[in-house]
């Protein structure tokens, strides 16, 4: 039986959504051949502090957005990331007693420093195969390509040619798209679930921008549509868009697991450029109007839709219900391009590709 280690962490939902789509997939492709384990190490290795560091990143990126930029590319710049994740000896230590209690043939990295440490625990020996999972897309850090992994998957070809242009064998780069959850592949096959649609679908994923939430959901009740909010568990931002729209109508959702669904019945997607936003709505093949993107590593997933045609970027309220206007103005024309460009990018097998690619190592 091939045992694999999943491996990831809580900085941005994109990490933990590869992870699972891995997971996943694995499960359904694998059945009694594989062991599999995920894990998040840094709340285990340092409990309430790691906490404390996560609120606050994720505090920076959202509130002010710009800023997390400069911290990007000063990690993009750094070459020698063995020497300063050699410093994270708890975490390696940890990571150490994991490898020598499961003894994992691969081990599948969606955040990055994991890949260095496992180098420095294993020495020459390499006994697990390093399997490392992008989640950036076209402004790829270097911090996810200089450690010695045996493979990388990148979500696109695009940011595929990044490690590429970095000297990275191409024997090592595997193309099969981001590993969405396997649920994506069942809708695909399914008929479509916006043949039936009476009305514009509109679906606002409010998990950044918060302050200005409430005004845009108000503006969007006021056009012909067929809106749904995800507030997650956010109960405050819930009350705040519930005061918002007054009479309007439209479904709030809090925290749902059925948002393949949700992205596969709508025409159009509005949130943050997170990697795992932009590439459900991809896989999905609903076009995307992007209403908040972090300097830097958000930057490449919103010029992906922006440069494909498969959406575009809008910041401000009025912006964002102006495209809305300029989408299905002349018989929906608009909409129809972006949905033809998505669709040719939507990979919704992603995950159970990545899998059986593992298995077959």
């Amino acid at each position: 039986m091939k045992r694999i280690l999943i491996l990831t962490a809580g900085f941005g939902e994109g990490h933990n959504s590869a992870a699972r789509g891995v997971r996943d997939a694995l499960a359904r492709v694998g059945t009694d051949q594989v062991q599999v384990e995920m894990r998040d190490l840094f709340p285990e290795t340092y409990g309430g502090f790691n906490d404390l560091v996560r609120r606050t990143y994720l505090a920076v990126i959202n509130q002010w957005p710009r800023s997390w930029g400069y911290m990007y590319d000063w990690l993009d710049g750094i070459r020698n990331f063995d020497q300063r994740f050699a410093r994270f000896s708890r975490l390696k230590a940890h990571l150490a007693r994991l490898l020598e209690q499961f003894k994992p043939d691969i081990v599948v990295s969606t955040f990055p420093p994991y890949p260095y440490l496992l180098r420095q625990i294993q020495g020459i020996y390499h006994r697990s195969k390093s399997v490392v999972v992008i989640t950036d897309a076209l402004t790829v850090n270097a911090i996810w390509y200089q450690c010695p992994a045996d493979y990388f998957f990148p979500p696109n070809e695009q940011s595929a040619d990044v490690l590429r242009r970095a000297r990275v064998p191409d024997s090592k780069i595997k193309v099969v798209g981001f590993p969405v959850s396997p649920k994506f592949a069942d809708l695909a096959e399914a008929p479509s679930l916006r043949a039936d649609a009476q009305r514009v679908r509109i679906a606002y994923v409010i998990n950044a921008a918060k302050r200005r939430a409430p005004e845009l959901v108000r503006k969007l009740t006021e056009l012909d549509v067929d809106l749904t909010v995800t507030v997650g568990s956010d109960e405050r931002l819930r009350r705040r868009v519930e005061k918002a729209i007054g009479n309007g109508k439209l479904d709030i959702v809090g925290w749902t697991d059925e948002m393949p669904r949700l992205l596969c019945r709508s025409h159009i997607l509005i949130g943050k450029a997170g990697g795992a936003t932009v590439q459900e709505t991809i896989a999905a093949g609903c076009p995307m109007i992007v209403n908040h993107v972090v300097s830097g590593q958000e930057e490449g997933n919103a010029r992906l839709i922006a440069q494909t045609k498969s959406g575009t970027i809008a910041v401000e309220p009025d912006e964002v219900v102006d495209q809305i206007r300029r989408a299905f103005a002349n018989g929906g024309e608009l909409w129809q391009q972006w949905a033809g460009n998505i669709a040719r990018l939507s990979r919704p097998r992603a995950a159970l590709d990545l899998a059986e690619f593992l298995l077959s190592i």
